[in-house]
């Protein structure tokens, strides 16, 4: 066999990437050369390959300067409304390929790489992930920026800039281990300091209320210190801000008070504010009621909200002054999305402003915040809601805490108008939670405080409306809406699968890249032999070069003709990474019983961190690898099975490994998946899917036909009726021997032999307290999971199905996402047009 092309290789031949003239390649080569030339610290001849991966980095970002600078220049005079997604997670991954795509500079790179004698995806390897984010949230975060730069939105992205992002996980005798992520320790060529704009952000002190209003007085001071990343969109000149704000201590931190033990004390005692952005909280759908996470949350809101105040008192064309001193059109030019609760504290902040800085009263200022603000929900489940305790609040936040109390008492009273007598919906609706701990209920701070409410999918969406916050949507039905989530079609397609890309440009022209609907146009080529061979060609290539891979990097060799089965997501009950765990053991059983019977080969490939105080999740995790130990030395086996637990599961990895995969694992419980975009990337990159219907999934299923998908498995009102009657997980081990023979080895310790017991914790929780009903769907997965094989021996009828997939993904661009929040929520019209570039003639 040929050895396949290299990405780079194959980027130099294709036109989507990007004019490579040589004029171009030439301007290239000598940026490149000068930004070395100036890398290189004098007493050092020789470049090392980081030496060359940042004077690529900075040939790069020479050509997004001048293209964010009249970005900037044109919002300035076009006073546009302006959109601010608040989050505490950004997800971004590496940035260099992702900015040579969204410019079309990455084919002239390329070459010029090639002709300097470089290669390109070695150089890509020294960047590290911005890991700023957990997972799905953040991820989508990161998504949305890109689509709102390529619609022409005046979008800005605020979350904090951590020292330390999601952790490093390294797997050691089987069991996670945390490492921390120092992701800066090389420098960030892409971020810019901003200190001209560091914002003073206050905490504890108290509040005095006097005749010329409430002072918030004797606070402890933060600052905040801006760094500004350019987003670009695609090919469009607009260069948007992700700005995160990093917390330092004033120059006179603990200095007025020589009590702390004098000067060296006091300075060393900075460390205590700087704590604020330190480290990102590595919980996925996990509430952790801590102060210094309170802190980060009002440490975001309350720089953001500050520079949001800041310009649009000063966006008038001609004038630095603060022209605007009317808070009336504050709504029309500005948008605050929260996403989820972790930001919710720009309710309270923005009416702290309103009232007690600028002197509104109350009904106009809380008017005005309502107008403004707009919250996506993104869980149902308990355990993931932020309930504040209210002690915590009023000591950090007093005055936020009495706002809060105001907001309450206001609402309740309109409740009780509406539903005079009704004690019990006030007790459920109040914000404010009575108990052993009085608590805050950030949920139902951002209902009542924004003026729309959404969630990530239709499903989810229902769900919110007729369970969670059925009373809130009693109340106010026109605040809730749908909008389910979607990907970036530049990362997730042009960037990570070239290949694929190029095979669909051929057939369809490139428009697909920026209005993905247009893939729809590849249902004519469902029979078509050389798109159906060339869509099979591609995906085997992907799957050779990620089998090379995984023998580089972890010395493992797998079987690249195999069914390559991937589940890479968050560790977590409810994703039920313990279906899978009884289908492979399954699977392992019967090739154990008939060690002649043929059967389709997998190479199962599970992948996704823990939570580190996460103990379930941390046994999974060990399962799977201890699975993997006996599968993968049993020579009965053979390579007709492989388990492998992917380290380290993260952006750059996702990368390779979904365009590599032939079936996507998206198993969770019904009801509990509020999207999953992780099932979009797959569908995206000609994996098939076995999944429930949850989330997402659904409407993947609406768009490509049920019958283009593996579903399987309870239906949300399946789930709710076993609820009623109560799960018994004992009647499925006693009625389904696979089943309680998988069970059974799992507790004599066939999978442990060493320590016999090891898994009994996950085996008392399936038989006792499964809240996800991994038991229920274990018959339905299996027989899915059959049918699944039988349609991979027909790699014809495989592959025709992978392009009505392909066919029906557009629906899940981020750009269809962001266009309906914008004309939906925001009340703003996105726009394809090209902004003119930073060497263009000015009008």
């Amino acid at each position: 066999m040929s050895r396949p092309l290299s990405d780079q290789d194959r980027r130099r031949q294709i036109s989507v990437r990007g004019l490579a003239g040589p004029e171009n390649v030439g301007e290239l080569k000598k940026s490149f050369n000068r930004h070395l030339h100036f890398t290189l610290v004098k007493d050092r001849n020789v470049a090392t390959t980081r030496d060359y991966y940042q004077a690529l980095a900075h040939t790069v970002r020479d050509h997004l300067v001048g293209r964010w600078l009249r970005t900037q220049q044109y919002y300035y005079e076009k006073d546009p409304k302006r959109i601010y997604y608040l989050s505490l997670e950004f997800y971004m991954g590496r940035t260099l390929q992702n900015t040579m795509v969204n410019l079309g500079l990455q084919s002239g790179c390329d070459e010029a790489m090639y002709q300097l004698g470089l290669d390109m995806e070695e150089l890509q390897e020294i960047e590290e992930d911005a890991g700023l984010g957990n997972g799905g949230l953040g991820r989508l975060a990161a998504c949305f920026l890109d689509s709102m730069a390529t619609l022409g939105l005046a979008a800005y992205g605020y979350g904090i800039r951590y020292e330390f992002g999601i952790f490093n996980q390294k797997i050691s005798g089987g069991w996670q281990v945390e490492e921390a992520d120092d992701w800066l320790r090389y420098g960030n060529p892409w971020e810019k300091a901003r200190p001209e704009y560091t914002i003073p952000v206050h905490f504890y002190g108290r509040v005095e209320h006097g005749p010329d209003g409430v002072r918030w007085l004797d606070t402890q001071v933060v600052l905040a210190l801006p760094y500004d990343t350019p987003v670009p969109g695609y090919r469009n000149n607009t260069v948007n801000t992700m700005r995160l704000w990093s917390a330092r201590a004033p120059c006179d931190f603990n200095l007025k008070d020589f009590n702390v033990g004098g000067y060296v004390q006091a300075v060393l005692d900075r460390n205590l504010a700087e704590n604020i952005s330190r480290v990102l909280y590595p919980n996925d759908n996990f509430f952790e009621g801590k102060e210094l996470r309170l802190k980060q949350e009002y440490f975001v809101v309350a720089a953001t909200l500050h520079d949001i105040v800041r310009r649009f008192k000063s966006a008038k064309f001609g004038s630095r002054d603060a022209v605007r001193t009317s808070f009336e059109s504050f709504p029309d030019k500005v948008a605050i999305q929260l996403n989820d609760t972790h930001p919710s504290l720009a309710i309270p902040e923005l009416m702290r402003i309103l009232v007690d800085e600028e002197k509104l009263g109350w009904d106009k200022a809380w008017a005005i915040t309502v107008r403004t603000c707009a919250y996506t929900n993104h869980t149902v489940l308990p355990e993931a809601l932020e309930r504040w305790p209210v002690r915590l609040l009023e000591t950090l936040l007093p005055r936020h805490l009495e706002i809060i109390y105001e907001i309450n008492q206001r609402f309740l009273d309109r409740v009780y108008a509406a539903f005079p007598g009704d004690h019990e919906r006030l007790r459920r609706m109040s914000l404010v939670e009575e108990g052993a701990v009085k608590r805050v209920n950030m949920a139902h701070l951002c209902i009542v405080g924004a003026h729309a409410v959404n969630g990530v999918a239709q499903i989810h969406s229902d769900i919110l409306k007729t369970s969670v916050f059925k009373d809130f949507y009693d109340l106010e039905p026109e605040k809730f809406q749908n909008k389910t989530n979607g990907i970036t079609p530049r990362r997730w397609l042009l960037l990570c699968n070239p290949g694929l890309a190029d095979v669909i440009a051929q057939r369809i022209g490139e428009g697909f890249v920026s209005d993905l609907d247009q893939l729809q146009k590849l249902r004519n080529f469902v029979d078509d032999e050389s798109f159906i061979r060339d869509v099979a060609a591609v995906k085997q290539e992907n799957k050779v070069k990620f089998a090379a891979l995984l023998e580089r990097e972890y010395g493992v060799r797998v079987n690249p003709a195999s069914l390559f089965d991937v589940q890479v997501k968050r560790i977590h009950e409810y994703k039920r990474q313990l279906l899978n765990c009884l289908h492979i053991i399954t699977l392992y059983n019967r090739i154990k019983k008939d060690p002649n019977k043929p059967i389709v080969p997998r190479t199962i490939m599970i992948g996704g961190k823990a939570a580190p105080g996460y103990h379930m999740a941390k046994m999974i995790i060990k399962l799977v690898t201890s699975i993997g130990d006996v599968v993968n030395h049993d020579p009965a086996v053979g390579d007709r099975l492989r388990v492998l637990f992917l380290e380290n599961y993260r952006v750059s990895l996702a990368e390779k490994v979904i365009p590599a995969a032939d079936l996507s694992e998206q198993i969770s419980t019904a009801g509990t998946e509020a999207s999953g975009t992780g099932n979009m990337k797959f569908m995206l990159n000609g994996a098939l899917t076995i999944g429930t219907m949850d989330g997402a999934n659904v409407e993947m299923a609406e768009e490509a036909g049920e019958e283009n998908l593996f579903i399987f498995g309870m239906r949300v009102p399946d789930v709710e009726e076993l609820d009623r009657k109560g799960y018994c997980a004992r009647e499925f081990y006693d009625r389904l021997p696979e089943l309680r023979q998988a069970l059974d080895q799992l507790s004599s310790g066939f999978f442990s032999p060493r320590q016999p017991d090891l898994f009994r914790d996950i085996v008392n929780m399936l038989l006792n307290h499964d809240r996800f009903k991994v038991f229920a769907d274990y018959e339905a997965y299996i027989k899915c999971q059959e049918k699944v094989s039988e349609l991979y021996k027909n790699p014809r009828e495989w592959t025709r199905t992978v392009i009505r997939n392909v066919a029906a993904a557009g629906k899940f661009s981020s750009d269809r996402t962001i266009a309906q929040y914008a004309r939906e929520i925001w009340g703003v019209e996105p726009s394809r047009e090209r902004i003119p570039a930073p060497d263009d003639p000015r009008v």
